[in-house]
Parts: structure tokens; C-alpha cells; sequence
């Protein structure tokens, strides 16, 4: 009867799901551009775009590794909270600044930055490859989180294989139609269902099983104290120069991954983001819940190892509440691996469709923003089509490995931060420094990026305490600065306004440049 009872609340909610993402582009033209399913038509208000990038941050990983890191560990999983605190704050800068760029030259993702910018559309191409290589592993762990869910509050009735594929039809089922906006719109009714739920067990778990916060966090200091304090416990040397280091250059990432700059882009103006960057922290006051229920679990099913430990919180819920509770409570976890999967597979999508199927297109024209050219239109209808097709190979891809070959990409996300992180000087740099060449900022990428795959497949990471991450970083920018200082310069003779990421691109209001006019392409 409980397997019943919960198996049913969450069948009900996922074609829920469906509906509301297809729900999404009800009115809008069927054949809308490019931009208008990558980027949602970049008309999202402050609420979509505050639901969207919040679901992006909060995934399967709050309800089963933040959880599993504070049974294991204790304190160092709070470098999460303080990363993404420290990277909306850079956010509030960079996100408008990437947007007035974005719009005005009518790009749409960090691809078509990177080729714009550098009038390479080979390098666009090459940087879509190496950030898929980084984002596919997060749809095959979003995937893996859920079908741990899934099968977890169906007390076993839903197996984990059947449960990986409902992952996998749910989220490709309305992104390849809705896109963008079908992912926001599937948000709202997330956040609605994650703030309920863990409200609901920040409250009842100490309540339940210690009779308050005080005795629980009581019998932490007494019989717990090295899960609070750093390294934590057994953490393999997880201490305050990690803790720190991590911070700086997760911080850096975040605001130029391909998924957090899809949000950017989808704003309706500058102050959308500026409003959204100072929202998001309250919402990572949320993180708390299941960290600090990981180590209550300590108590109340000591001995998990290994992966079991991912299921600390669950344990808790499966034992103490009632089936449908179980079941919202699923619920909410499984939707917070299908927002972000299906962002991740519309953000590979849209590279591919682009920057590398989609190459020979004129660069610098947004599908469905080109002016009176019927054959950019047709561009950016293939384009669009191309993305499409590309999400649908993405996620069976990440779908058929989980299967068959589920260490090949857990293997890859070792070094998925921490190899995008290779992307902040070429991009972040590149848009305020003109001196910057692509020469320069190719030679730091490759520098950097080899420097994080040598040290983390090496086991040497952290090294010397610090992030390896970092470590490749700061090697980049050395490489990248000493190239452009001793290497000859790039003949560009385009104006800065073409170049550079101005501040004075865009009023506040999201209109036109100051001048009135559209601004240049990147075909100019």
C-alpha cells in the first residue's frame, strides 16, 4: 500500500511536469527561433529567471550528497554554500555585463562569445567539445540522483534501471519542445514543492527523532565534534586552505558556466539579473536542511557507507513519515534533477547546434532576431533544429552509460568545475582586456586545462592543501598574460564596442543602445 500510495503521488506529479513545460510555449509560435527556445527569447522576468537559476543550483546533489557529505565529512560541504554565496555576489556584475554583450551582438551562449570576441568560430566549436566533456557527466549524475530517488520512495517497487529512464523521457519530453521556458516554468512548481518539504523537515526530523534543536545539536558537540570543525572527519585533508581555495575558483566558474549564462541570457534587462543576484542567496539558507539532517542521520542510521551514505536523509523520510509525505517529498528531490538536467541538455544542444553543426551560419545572428533576411532565418531555424536533435543524442548518451558504463563519466565530473574554471580568462578577461589575444588565451586554456586533468587523474588534488583547480587557473592566466606580452598582437581593427563587453551597452531598461542603433553583428 505505501508503494502504492507514493509510486501514484509521483506519477501524477511528473505528468504534471510534461504538461506544464509544454504548457510553456502555448500561444508562442511553433517556429520560433533559435533564441527563443535557447534563451527563452531573452523576456524572462525577475521571478522565472529567480526560479530557473535556483533550480540550476539546487539539484539531486542538496537532497543526496549534501546530505551524504555532512553524514561522512561534517563541516567542509559548506564550501557549497559559501561558493554559490560568493558567486552570485560576482554575479550581480557579470551577469548584466554578459547579457548587454550577449543581446547586442545578438549571441547566444558562451560559444558564440568566445568566437565573437576572438573571430575564430573554430575556437566557438572547440570550446563547445570541451565544455560538453564537462557538462555530460552532471546529466548522467542527474539521472543517477534520481533514479536513487525514484526507487527509494517507491520502497523498491520502481527499479533503479526503469527509474534512470523516466529521467531520461520526463526531462527530454518537454525540453526539446519548450526549451528554456518550459525549464522555468517546471521551476516554479519545483521551488514550490522543495521549500514546502524541507521547511516540513527542518522542523519535524530534530523534532522527531531528538526532541528539538537543542538536544540535537547538543549531542553533535558531545559525541560529534571533529564533523564540525575543519578538516571534518576523514575527509582527506579537506581543510580551511581547500575550503577557501575552493571557494575562489568555484566562485569564478559558476558565473561562466554554460547553464548559469543560459539564465543570464533569458533576462528580460540588466536589472532582472542585478534584482535576481541579490534573491538567490535566501534561497541557498534552504542548503542548511539537508546538511544538517545528514548529520542527524549519524544518530538515527549510523553505518551507512560508501553511496549509502547519499541516502541519509532518505532513510529518515522512509522510516518516520507516512507514504504520501514520502512521495511529495520525492517528489521535490526527483525535480531537482530534471530542472537542472534539462538545462545542461539544452545548453549542449544549443552549442552543438551553433558553434559546431550549425558553424557555417552567419556567427553573430540570433535565430528569430535577424532583421529582413529570410536565409538568416533558415539558418536559425536549422540551428535551432540541430539543437534539438542534439539533446535528444545528449541525454541517451548520458542515459545508455549510466547503464553500461557508469564509471566512464563519474570519472569525467572529477574534473568538471574545475576544467570549466579554465574558461574564466578567455572569456571573463577577454571581454574587459582587449590586449588580450587569441593566441594567448588559447595557450592558457589548453596550459590550464592539462595542468587539472594531470593533477586530478594524478591523486593529487588538493595539492598542498589547495584546490588543483586553482592551481591550473592561476597557471593559465600566467601562460595566457606572458604570451600576449612577449607574443606578437592580433590584427583586429574593430572598434572596442565590438570587442569589449562595455558598460554603457544598454540603459538599465534592457532598450537599445544609446544611439538607437541595433549595435554591429559579429558577421561585421
Amino acid at each position: 500500500m505505501n508503494a502504492t500510495v507514493s509510486t501514484a503521488i509521483f506519477g501524477g506529479f511528473m505528468v504534471l511536469t510534461v504538461a506544464l513545460g509544454l504548457l510553456a510555449v502555448r500561444g508562442r509560435a511553433a517556429g520560433g527561433g533559435l533564441a527563443e527556445w535557447s534563451v527563452g527569447g531573452r523576456s524572462l522576468g525577475t521571478v522565472f529567471i529567480w526560479v530557473l537559476m535556483a533550480g540550476e543550483s539546487y539539484t539531486s546533489f542538496s537532497y543526496l550528497g549534501a546530505a551524504g557529505w555532512g553524514y561522512n565529512f561534517g563541516a567542509p560541504v559548506l564550501y557549497v554554500l559559501a561558493y554559490m554565496s560568493c558567486g552570485y555576489a560576482l554575479g550581480y556584475v557579470v551577469g548584466p555585463m554578459l547579457w548587454a554583450y550577449a543581446r547586442r551582438h545578438r549571441l547566444v551562449g558562451i560559444t558564440d562569445m568566445v568566437a565573437h570576441r576572438y573571430r575564430a568560430p573554430w575556437l566557438g566549436a572547440a570550446v563547445a567539445v570541451l565544455a560538453t566533456v564537462c557538462l555530460l557527466p552532471y546529466i548522467q549524475l542527474q539521472i543517477t540522483g534520481m533514479g536513487v530517488v525514484v526507487s527509494t520512495i517507491s520502497y523498491g517497487a520502481i527499479s533503479l534501471n526503469w527509474a534512470y529512464f523516466i529521467a531520461f523521457a520526463v526531462t527530454t519530453g518537454f525540453v526539446v519542445i519548450s526549451g528554456l521556458r518550459g525549464s522555468a516554468w517546471v521551476s516554479v512548481l519545483k521551488d514550490v514543492l522543495v521549500i514546502a518539504t524541507l521547511g516540513f523537515l527542518a522542523v519535524y526530523v530534530p523534532l522527531h527523532y531528538f526532541g528539538g534543536y537543542g538536544p540535537f545539536l547538543h549531542r553533535i558537540t558531545a559525541e560529534k565534534p571533529q564533523w564540525l570543525t575543519f578538516p571534518g572527519h576523514a575527509s582527506g585533508g579537506l581543510g580551511p586552505v581547500w575550503f577557501i581555495t575552493t571557494t575562489v575558483v568555484n566562485s569564478l566558474t559558476v558565473v561562466i558556466f554554460p547553464t548559469t549564462v543560459a539564465g543570464y541570457l533569458g533576462a528580460r534587462n540588466a536589472e532582472v539579473l542585478r534584482r535576481n543576484a541579490l534573491y538567490l542567496p535566501f534561497y541557498n539558507v534552504l542548503l542548511f536542511v539537508p546538511m544538517l539532517l545528514g548529520m542527524a542521520a549519524l544518530f538515527v542510521v549510523p553505518g551507512l557507507v560508501g553511496a549509502d551514505s547519499n541516502l541519509a536523509l532518505f532513510k529518515l523520510v522512509v522510516d518516520s513519515l507516512p507514504a504520501w509525505a514520502v512521495g511529495l517529498t520525492g517528489v521535490a528531490a526527483a525535480l531537482s534533477s530534471i530542472v537542472p538536467m534539462a538545462v545542461f541538455m539544452l545548453v549542449i544542444g544549443t552549442m552543438w547546434g551553433r558553434s559546431v553543426l550549425g558553424a557555417r551560419a552567419n556567427p553573430g545572428i540570433g535565430a528569430g532576431e535577424a532583421s529582413g533576411d529570410g536565409g538568416r532565418r533558415t539558418d536559425g531555424g536549422r540551428q535551432k533544429l540541430w539543437s534539438q536533435v542534439v539533446v535528444v543524442v545528449a541525454g541517451a548518451l548520458a542515459l545508455a552509460l549510466t547503464y553500461t558504463a557508469p564509471d566512464t563519466l563519474v570519472r569525467l565530473s572529477l574534473i568538471s568545475y574545475e576544467g570549466m574554471a579554465q574558461l574564466v580568462p578567455m572569456l571573463l578577461l577577454g571581454l574587459v582586456w582587449r590586449r588580450l589575444t587569441l593566441r594567448a588565451a588559447v595557450s592558457g586554456l589548453v596550459a590550464g586545462f592539462a595542468l587539472v586533468c594531470v593533477l586530478v587523474f594524478g591523486g593529487h588534488d588538493p595539492v598542498g592543501g589547495m584546490n588543483a583547480g586553482i592551481v591550473a587557473l592561476a597557471v593559465n592566466v600566467a601562460v595566457a598574460l606572458g604570451v600576449t606580452w612577449l607574443g606578437p598582437r592580433d590584427a583586429d581593427g574593430r572598434p572596442d564596442a565590438e570587442v569589449l563587453a562595455l558598460d554603457d551597452e544598454f540603459p538599465r531598461d534592457g532598450g537599445l543602445p544609446r544611439d538607437g542603433a541595433a549595435g554591429p553583428t559579429a558577421s561585421s
